[in-house]
């Protein structure tokens, strides 16, 4: 073998070295990662699963305060069938207990019989129940260990108070279905105290105390013991001096938080498996290397000539392939910086037609306020007069928002989301609207519901869609005799606004949200409204969609989330 075959040999042999050294590293740090994303994974699932819980058991104390059988019981002071009643209701509900007190704090009724009579005056469910007109959550410790979860809520009868009703939380079957897997998990409140855990030793301490105690449950220990394989990776904890890998997820309940400790099952087994693999594909591939030397080395001195010719021309070939790529990387630089230039005019000159689009109905509407306005002082009517100038100058307001609007619509933000009544937003538009409406002449049929219709949004934005559409809804109706646009606002799964017209309908419906696209004539629009209002819409979590009405006209619908309160909507 010549001496140059040795140094490829020797370049293999130090290339599998460095690439089972990088792949070790690589591996590691993957598959740690995936041990990672799975305890992540259990832990929202464990979160959820609380939540959900306490989402249910939280309705039924607000059921029971308004049973009129518990109220008549608590007044009469029979309470034979009661215990019976609230033993049935247990099992569907799927709550620990459940019990009703008189107003002297004792126990009348209970799914555990066995608490009938027992005085509950000191505790903080009855105690704080009496207090307040809401549903009361308490944590209270108990005495064989740990902690009861409970609601409550007093019964009244003409502002009087006539019992309590009690309902514990069973929390406890989370702790026992925690304890089935390799991780050790435990729930803090929003103090950081521990309320729930796999070990019992932990409750009632902070995090940083149950870390610090001794003789760790055999599923920490079966977590160290691989956490030791891994040399290198910085630990998110320490429980027993051993480095162990910590998960946290937020309880949208009361602050509370759920954090585990867990094991790297097999991740030094998966790595070794596969760099097994590595290392055999590089014996593999050096074995390969020597048979084709052998092969190949009788006919190397007959070559030499002939490859001498041939590594001529190819220099040759070369250095006019090098000539032409320099003189085509000159021509794409200069391509590079014409695309730029381009680019730079195309932003610009949509933003400046955005501007346009966005400022004219403001702008139209400030100018027929300020007719308006001339026309009343003309005739000594000042008051009818400044509430024109009101108005221009809630205009003026909108137009500042409009721009501060349209320079946030690439990064799409939600910092002036609110809940609204979308109710409000439709009055206003309809306000902005009206003086185009009655120049020209179009009947307006809204139908709103009563209660309002909360979501979670940006006031100024709603209303920018709404009017875009009833302005298109306008200029389609200008060929019919009676011109009509129908507003519908409705609530359901979503909160749904439809905008109905008796136009001519929309020729190339698969069309109208892409941008500038536009089927009015020259001058009259630039084909950006709908494709803003799409986009916005769509940074509320809702969609905005478009058809043609069997009888003639269009429809435009919007539908949002609804708000449930003020930190959750539901799509």
């Amino acid at each position: 073998m010549p001496a140059w075959g040795k140094a490829v040999v020797g370049l293999l042999l130090v290339i599998a070295v460095a690439v089972v050294w990088v792949m070790d590293d690589w591996l590691s740090e993957s598959f740690t990662v995936d041990t990672r994303n799975r305890a992540e994974l259990r832990l929202v699932l464990y979160a959820g699963n609380i939540e959900a819980e306490m989402q249910r058991t939280q309705i039924v104390p607000i059921l029971l305060a308004r049973d009129p059988v518990l109220r008549e019981a608590l007044q009469n002071g029979n309470y034979a069938s009661i215990s019976q009643l609230l033993i049935g209701l247990q099992s569907e509900v799927g709550a620990a207990s459940i019990e009703l007190l008189d107003i002297s704090g004792r126990v009348v009724a209970a799914t555990d019989r066995n608490r009938l009579g027992v005085t509950r005056t000191s505790e903080t469910l009855f105690i704080e129940a009496r207090r307040a007109n809401d549903t009361i959550f308490a944590v209270q410790p108990r005495d064989s260990g740990g902690y009861g979860f409970g609601y409550s809520r007093a019964l009244r009868a003409n502002g009087q108070v006539l019992g309590v009703v009690t309902v514990e939380v069973d929390l406890a079957k989370f702790e026992r279905s925690w304890a089935g897997f390799s991780d050790a998990v435990a729930l803090l409140d929003s103090e950081g105290r521990i309320i729930l855990a796999t070990e019992p030793r932990w409750r009632g301490r902070t995090e940083a105390e149950a870390l610090e105690l001794r003789d760790a449950p055999s599923a920490i220990e079966w977590a160290l013991r691989y956490t030791a394989d891994l040399a290198g990776r910085g630990p998110d904890a320490f429980l027993s001096n051993e480095a162990v890998l910590r998960s946290e997820s937020r309880v949208q309940h009361r602050g509370w938080r759920l954090i585990s400790f867990t094991t790297y099952d097999g991740v030094r087994e998966k790595v070794n498996g596969v760099l097994a693999l590595i290392i055999m594909g590089f014996a593999l591939l050096l074995a390969m290397v020597f048979y084709i030397f052998s092969r190949r080395a009788w006919s190397q001195s007959a070559r030499f000539e002939q490859e001498s010719v041939e590594l001529r021309q190819l220099n040759l070939r070369l250095q006019r392939e090098i000539a032409a790529r320099e003189k085509v990387q000159e021509e794409l630089h200069v391509a590079e910086q014409t695309l730029v230039q381009s680019s730079k005019l195309a932003v610009l000159g949509e933003m400046s037609a955005a501007v346009s689009h966005e400022l004219n109905q403001p702008l139209a509407a400030m100018k027929t306020y300020l007719a308006g306005a001339r026309l009343l002082l003309t005739r000594r009517r000042s008051e009818e007069a400044l509430v024109s100038f009101q108005r221009i100058d809630d205009l003026i307001d909108r137009m500042g928002a409009i721009t501060r609007q349209l320079k946030s619509f690439a990064r799409k933000g939600g910092d002036a989301f609110a809940p609204l009544d979308l109710r409000s937003s439709v009055t206003e538009a309809l306000a902005m609207m009206e003086p185009r409406l009655r120049e020209r002449r179009v009947l307006v049929v809204r139908t709103l519901p009563k209660d309002p219709t909360m979501v979670m949004g940006d006031r100024l934005r709603l209303e920018q869609v709404i009017i875009n559409l009833m302005r298109n809804a306008v200029d389609a109706t200008r060929q019919a005799n009676a011109p009509q646009i129908e507003i519908l606002l409705t609530q359901g799964d979503t909160v749904t606004l439809t905008i109905r017209d008796n136009g001519a309908g929309i020729a190339e419906i698969a069309k109208i949200f892409e941008p500038f696209y536009t089927s009015k004539k020259p001058g009259e629009g630039v084909g950006l409204g709908l494709a803003i209002s799409s986009g916005i819409i769509a940074d509320h979590g809702g969609r905005l969609t478009a058809h043609n009405l069997p009888e003639g006209g269009a429809a435009f619908e919007i539908a949002l989330p609804v708000l449930v309160n003020a930190g959750q909507s539901v799509a």
